[in-house]
């Protein structure tokens, strides 16, 4: 990054030290959700009546401390955010990097009164909303990071802009197609009903699962006496069978789009090196998805799952927005050509 100043090689990594962080808030909130926690702290933004960064160190016992420590992270994200809108406003030149850290300030807020009313209105839809923008925060910090990185001032021009075209419509659809299965994802945790089908890759031990009347009250019945589980409706299991056949897909999708990234040699050999990591990670992201199935959802294997769902997620959106930078490096060079030749003229 030798052609960069001081200031912004402190600007880019100050930048992926506060989408590390947002990472870290991402699986704290895993952990909550996932250990059941959502509402051990039931006010906000107060800790049973104390000031938030005044509560008892003594009172961080079970449920109580993942979902005070997620709130205390929470806290440090969003005060990292507005550091990180001050430094960019202060450092960058390109004014829509600029508009990109507003965003991130006016995201980082909403995102914090979105979990504050969850708890308040006691509203799951809340909570969804809640888990899908964190999602979505994430890959914003992420793409700050990458566009005031040296090797987004490196990227060069392509000969082939078709396929680079065609490439970023794919990474794009796939891209799209891995947020909806985080929102299903979501919408299975915040209803509790991430086991509603208990069994993998069977359903019930049947290619399609029963959503009869009899077999649906038969199913509660276990839940409540074996799990004290909430009632499961057909729609809830169809949901979790949903998640998993659209899983396949997305596995299916993004390994070939990835395969024709690292196979196109005029594609940046970092960039195909983030393809063969993308592939990694929705293989990774599948089987902890049937492992999270088999050890009854436990905890630490459920947050795993939204960690690398994360990655996965945001692995996607960057490529999508290096393609993107790609083309538009070939228009400001196209562009540039025209000037000189009219200049000619």
């Amino acid at each position: 990054m030798s052609e960069l100043g001081l200031p912004k090689r402190l600007l880019h990594w100050y930048t992926v030290f506060v989408a590390a962080s947002v990472l870290v808030l991402i699986c704290s909130g895993g952990l909550v959700t996932s250990h059941g926690a959502g509402m051990a702290v039931p006010d906000w933004p107060n800790s049973f009546g104390y000031n938030m960064f005044l509560f008892p160190l003594s009172r961080w016992v079970g449920d109580v401390f993942f979902e005070h420590t997620h709130r205390l992270i929470a806290s440090g994200v969003g005060l990292l955010t507005v550091a990180l809108c001050l430094l960019t406003l202060r450092v960058e030149d390109r004014g829509w990097v600029k508009w990109l850290s507003v965003v991130a300030v006016v995201a980082v807020i909403i995102q914090g009164v979105l979990g504050g009313l969850r708890v308040t209105e006691h509203n799951a839809v809340l909570g969804l909303f809640h888990g899908c923008l964190a999602q979505g925060f994430f890959c914003l910090i992420a793409t700050i990071a990458l566009v005031t990185s040296r090797f987004w001032y490196r990227i060069e021009t392509v000969a082939r802009q078709r396929e680079v075209r065609a490439l970023r419509f794919w990474t794009i659809t796939v891209t799209g197609m891995l947020f909806i299965q985080l929102a299903l994802g979501a919408s299975m945790r915040h209803s509790h009903t991430g086991l509603s089908i208990p069994d993998f890759p069977t359903a019930y031990g049947k290619a399609f699962p029963p959503l009869d009347a009899a077999s649906i009250a038969r199913i509660n019945e276990m839940r409540a006496t074996a799990q004290a589980a909430p009632p499961l409706t057909p729609g809830l299991i169809m949901l979790q069978y949903i998640h998993r056949g659209w899983a396949v897909l997305i596995v299916v999708g993004l390994v070939t789009v990835a395969t024709a990234i690292l196979r196109n040699r005029q594609i940046p050999g970092l960039v195909r090196t983030a393809a063969g990591f993308w592939i990694s990670l929705v293989v990774a992201q599948f089987l902890i998805g049937a492992w999270t199935i088999w050890s009854n959802k436990a905890a630490d294997i459920a947050t795993s799952h939204v960690f690398v769902g994360a990655l996965t997620f945001m692995t996607g959106v960057l490529l999508s927005v290096v393609f993107s930078g790609m083309l538009s490096s070939t228009r400001r060079e196209v562009s540039a050509t025209l000037r000189k030749e009219v200049a000619r003229a």
